[in-house]
């Protein structure tokens, strides 16, 4: 990725037009490719109806806002969502309210005289009359007289007999034993202290608290300074995959003006052919962000790469030490839960975002895929051929590629 940059840094305002078919093909594969991924997340995300509102409203939310802190109100809310669900209090709101109409709703059993009697003849013909009281039936019937069995009556006429019960068999050395042994711990997560890991994410959180505040206060901050703190807000807040960061990379580097947007779609499609994660975009974008300033190309890249892979590597080792704790919290999974199904809707946002800014022409940079229909078919394949076909991502995004420039050269544009 650094690379690309230094470069695409050396290319000129304009470029062949192949390119930009080649740049364009592999885009719109690259969200097939994410739309299937964002598919597939969700079937296992979605557990009940709850978890399947979370994920729709995840993506719907994210459709219509990009900042700062917007990701993580989602998240957060959606977990809160889920941990009162999951608690049952609206269950307890609706009992209660409904108890609460019932009782201030007059009861048409209550209007039945209580004390009224009445008679009929006990056989018929006869003269004979009985009268018989009739109970109040807005009240319980009185009990059945208890029945006993022989074993009970046998039981409750000799009361010395209650409390004569079988004694356990005396211990055996293999139950001492069995009691002495000590329990199994995971091997996964002995290895550290929950203290450890609670001063850790302590660290990470003083760390990111202090970083935002002097981006805050500083007011014009220099330009790798503000790469820094943007990047690590990114990679704070991202949870659900690489696609997620994408949006957000373009809303902090490319709005700004410190990347232009031609070179973002071309480090995003070249990117999406490489084997890798997403997070290394951040060298790319962090070498090109820091051109025109004092401040080196390879230095701008290495900023970006600490900036962005920190605060997950802290998060992750920070809670190598709590899982132990937590896993077995129904609070902490409630919360898990709604948190993972608002990420797998913001993988559908990122879709979105994406299929907005795909396709470039040397006339219009960052026009939405669905302007010209093969670049539409293009989408298709690579999601088709990945859920259908089996085919791999790599071989998928290429093939977009070759269709885009074969494109260009039967139209000749």
């Amino acid at each position: 990725m650094y690379g690309l940059s230094v470069g695409v840094s050396q290319i000129g305002s304009t470029l062949p037009s192949p390119v930009y078919a080649l740049i364009s093909g592999l885009n719109a594969a690259t969200v097939g490719i994410i739309a299937l991924a964002a598919v597939r997340l969700s079937e296992r995300a979605i557990t009940d109806k709850l978890t399947r509102l979370l994920v729709y409203f995840g993506g719907i939310l994210g459709m219509l806002y990009t900042a700062l802190w917007y990701y993580p109100i989602i998240m957060i809310g959606a977990g809160l969502t889920s941990l009162i669900w999951d608690r049952r209090y609206p269950h307890l709101v609706k009992n209660a309210t409904v108890n609460i109409v019932k009782r201030l709703r007059p009861s048409r059993r209550s209007l039945i005289p209580t004390e009224r009697k009445r008679t009929r003849d006990v056989e018929e013909g006869s003269n004979t009359k009985r009268s018989w009281p009739l109970y109040d039936i807005g009240k319980p019937l009185p009990p059945p007289p208890p029945t006993y069995s022989l074993q009970d009556t046998y039981i409750s006429d000799r009361p010395r007999f209650k409390g004569l019960t079988p004694k356990p068999p005396p211990p055996t050395p293999q139950l001492y034993e069995k009691a002495k042994a000590p329990k199994p711990k995971d091997s996964q997560f002995s290895s550290m202290s929950w203290q450890l890991g609670i001063s850790i994410i302590a660290v990470f959180l003083a760390t990111f608290a202090l970083t935002i505040a002097f981006h805050i206060l500083s007011g014009q901050p220099s330009r790798s300074f503000s790469v820094f703190s943007s990047l690590y807000l990114a990679g704070t807040i991202i949870f659900g995959g690489g696609p997620v960061v994408i949006p957000l990379l373009r809303e902090y580097i490319v709005t700004p003006g410190w990347v232009s947007p031609r070179d973002f779609l071309l480090g995003l499609a070249i990117i999406q052919a490489f084997p890798g994660p997403n997070f290394n975009f951040a060298v790319y974008l962090g070498s090109l962000a820091v051109a025109g300033t004092s401040v080196p190309s390879y230095l701008g890249a290495l900023i970006s790469f600490i900036a962005m892979y920190a605060p997950g590597l802290f998060i992750v080792v920070g809670f190598m030490g709590l899982w132990s704790l937590l896993r077995h919290r129904a609070w902490f999974l409630s919360i898990l839960r709604g948190v993972n199904a608002a990420a797998v809707g913001l993988v559908f946002t990122a879709v979105y975002k994406l299929w907005q800014i795909g396709y470039l022409t040397p006339a219009k940079q960052g026009q939405p895929l669905g302007t010209d229909p093969w670049l539409v078919a293009i989408t298709g394949t690579a999601f088709v051929g990945g859920a259908w076909f089996n085919l791999s991502p790599p071989v998928a995004i290429l093939l977009g590629g070759a269709m885009g420039i074969a494109r260009w050269a039967a139209v000749l544009d």
